[in-house]
């Protein structure tokens, strides 16, 4: 408990009188904290803090890293900012040493502001200097940790910038073909592929490659222990849904993605129906939310990895990655996702990531200014990009096989396309053909089955469904003939006496969740709630395996 006494010698409780101290001395919370112990994160809701023994450094991050700001002291104050701009922490508090705080709420804040003009003007006049400093601090370390240089029809480079943008690392590109003037004078005058420098220190080895980029920025690629309670196979929704709940938990979780945070849902650019984002929010956004709550929680995360089998071994999984890399695990979700479903037209193929693009990364956003693309797709997915790119291009025409959107898109996103004038939507129509040389320049569509017509078109992006990519599952694991995983009461053959858990496969202990699973919603918010049922029944099957089902220390 703080005492009115020790606030005396706090340079922001100076000028209030005695009894206004006592007033706070006895609201405020009275923080302890240890050396290396987090005060506040970046992105908390914001608290008003001011140091009565020990000190704190603040911490901002900046490409992926956290960087150290500034340093604060006994009688400092902080936190003030956040609260004046009405937004979240926008630094991290670490103490340096033993520390002890006093903390006030956003209204105890606001108490403390109108008890004294001398202390509102103090604090106001910190908060310029603050603001100052920090925009000089961003001005002067804000460059981006990672240059591309490539084309922009380049499936390589498409591929590394889509996974920088994905795990939110700034990167700066440069389009070789259409800017060759700023192509750094380093980079060799034949370079036929992309050049990735790293920190402007580490260029890339050739040729670059997402792992190589990865392993330069310090991702993980290979796991680090030998044994896990859970492995968590796909960095989707669902897979960060159960990295989050079961480290938190205390599992020790490994989660293995083969591309991104995120999945197809780090893809959307907006999602505008989740719950608790009445603004909307990117699918990359919510997935580095995730991904760094599951890190703030001990998930260790492994990246540009894929699975190549799973093999049951004497009540326990052994996990293979690409590369040979083996580890074994208790239990395991599969939450790999799903593939997007491939568009059936001539010359489609061949035009892959040059003009012709599956799913609609924000990354392309850059691409499309002032051209003229199509969207094959009626979902919200479909919707979600129609949106987000009817700002950069000049126009946006939708295909649809059907008679139009209201059977497969949500009526908010209906609306909203409604109110852009740059986006048609034309029913009974398909693609039938692709065309270009190097790269896409029109496309063949015909509608209710008429003649053929040719059209320009500088992209095409596919968003027509997606399909089960199990093959590479155990022969033994229950699928149905689309090849998604049957669990729970779908499971025709199983062989043990209790029942099976509602997102179990038939392997006991291998458990199903997401657009992967049988039957299962294909929606982000259903992802995220089937990953943390995941985890609710892995602790119910580790418990029936008996005492020695422990968490992993």
């Amino acid at each position: 408990m703080i005492h009115a006494d020790e606030l005396k010698g706090l340079r922001i409780f100076e000028c209030l009188t005695d009894t206004q101290r006592q007033r706070l001395a006895h609201m405020a919370a009275d923080i302890r904290v240890q050396e290396g112990e987090w005060v506040i994160r970046e992105g908390d809701p914001a608290s008003f803090f001011a140091l009565l023994e020990g000190s704190v450094e603040v911490m901002k991050t900046f490409g992926g890293i956290d960087r150290v700001v500034n340093k604060y002291s006994r009688g400092d104050f902080f936190g003030e900012v956040p609260i004046l701009l009405a937004s979240p922490a926008i630094a991290s508090l670490r103490a340096k040493e033993a520390s002890r705080l006093v903390r006030l709420d956003k209204l105890q804040f606001k108490e403390l502001i109108d008890m004294s003009k001398e202390c509102s003007a103090l604090i106001m006049q910190t908060m310029t200097q603050r603001v100052t400093k920090l925009q000089e601090y961003i001005r002067d370390n804000s460059e981006s940790r990672v240059l591309v240089v490539g084309s922009q029809y380049d499936t390589d480079c498409r591929d590394i910038r889509t996974f920088l943008s994905m795990n939110r690392i700034p990167y700066e590109w440069v389009d070789k073909d259409r800017d060759p003037d700023r192509v750094p004078s380093c980079m060799p005058e034949d370079l036929s592929g992309p050049a990735v420098v790293v920190d402007r220190a580490y260029c890339v080895g050739q040729p670059p490659t997402v792992r190589k980029v990865a392993e330069a920025l310090g991702i993980r690629t290979t796991p680090n222990k030998e044994r896990y309670d859970v492995v968590v196979v796909g960095g989707g929704p669902a897979g960060l849904a159960a990295a989050v709940y079961g480290a938190s938990e205390g599992l020790c979780v490994l989660l293995i993605e083969k591309a991104a945070a995120g999945g197809q849902a780090g893809t959307s650019s907006r999602i505008e129906n989740y719950l608790g984002f009445p603004g909307g929010i990117s699918g990359d956004e919510l997935s580095e939310r995730a991904l760094k709550q599951a890190t703030r929680f001990g998930a260790e995360m492994v990246m540009t990895r894929e699975v190549q089998n799973i093999e049951p071994m004497q009540g326990e999984y052994c996990v293979e990655l690409d590369g040979g890399d083996r580890v074994k695990t208790r239990t395991v979700i599969l939450a790999t996702g799903v593939d997007w479903r491939r568009l059936d037209a001539e010359g489609v193929d061949r035009l892959i990531g040059r003009g012709v693009l599956y799913g609609a990364a924000r990354t392309e956003s850059s691409t499309v200014i002032g051209k003229d693309i199509f969207i094959v797709g009626g979902g919200n997915s479909a919707g979600q990009a129609a949106m987000f790119f009817a700002n950069y291009a000049s126009t946006v025409t939708v295909l649809v096989r059907g008679a139009g959107l209201e059977s497969s898109m949500s009526t908010y996103l209906i609306e909203q396309m409604k109110q852009k004038g740059n986006i048609s939507v034309e029913p009974y129509t398909v693609v039938v053909s692709a065309g270009g040389d190097d790269h896409l320049e029109t496309i063949c569509t015909s509608t209710r089955g008429e003649a053929p017509r040719t059209r320009k078109a500088d992209a095409l992006f596919v968003l027509i469904g997606a399909n089960a990519n199990t093959n590479w599952l155990p022969d033994g694991l229950q699928r149905d003939e689309d090849g998604y995983v049957c669990t729970g009461r779908d499971i025709e053959f199983w062989q043990q006496r209790r029942p099976p858990f509602l997102l179990e496969t038939n392997f006991p202990g291998l458990f199903c969740a997401g657009d992967v699973r049988h039957e299962s919603i294909k929606r982000v918010s259903s992802g995220v709630g089937e990953g943390s049922m995941a985890i609710a029944f892995v602790h119910q099957y580790l418990a029936l395996q008996g005492k020695d089902a422990r968490p992993i220390a």
